[in-house]
């Protein structure tokens, strides 16, 4: 199980309330549960819609149970952004 850092961006940022969070999980899926834990369905809501990078290098459509965290890495939560 890797420690690492959550970066929220823009509506996940409002959301969460902060900029950033450590986690300590193993996948992204796990991350992502301890980070919705005790939080609100806004919260909730931007993550389903967010897209994450880990360490620079996007998730895509991979299933986020089979995204491996590495110890000390960085998970950025991207919502979607308004503009082009």
């Amino acid at each position: 199980m890797g420690k690492g850092t959550m970066r929220y961006w823009a509506a996940a940022k409002a959301a969460a309330g902060t900029h950033e969070e450590p986690y300590e999980a193993g996948t992204l899926a796990e991350a992502l549960a301890e980070a919705l834990s005790g939080r609100d369905e806004e919260f909730a809501r931007v993550i389903r819609r967010s897209s994450f990078l880990i360490d620079g290098d996007p998730v895509g459509g991979r299933p986020h149970e089979s995204v491996a965290l590495p110890d000390g890495g960085v998970v950025e939560v991207l919502p979607p952004f308004a503009g082009g």
